[in-house]
């Protein structure tokens, strides 16, 4: 934020100020200085979630808490190896 910019609520010159104001405000004190804005967002995911069976996914986070990875780590780099193997 350059130092000729302001927040328009809390008249702030920096994100640090910005966040000192919002730290001892809250939003229904300026509530009625808000706008409606319209908006649209779109979520989504690069991951995809499958199904373990409970005693599979015990072992695998013991095998990745052995090795200092995540689960995810593990069985990422399991299912790459099998595809690679896979032809």
């Amino acid at each position: 934020m350059s130092d000729d910019k302001k927040s328009s609520i809390s008249q702030a010159s920096s994100y640090r100020e910005m966040g000192e104001y919002w730290d001892e405000h809250d939003i229904g004190e300026i509530w009625d200085q808000t706008e409606p804005v319209a908006m649209e967002i779109e979520l989504r995911s690069d991951r995809r979630y499958y199904p373990v069976e409970q005693t599979l996914a015990q072992k695998i986070s013991a095998i990745a808490r052995d090795r200092g990875v995540t689960t995810e780590t593990l069985v990422n780099l399991w299912l790459q190896e099998k595809l690679a193997t896979a032809g």
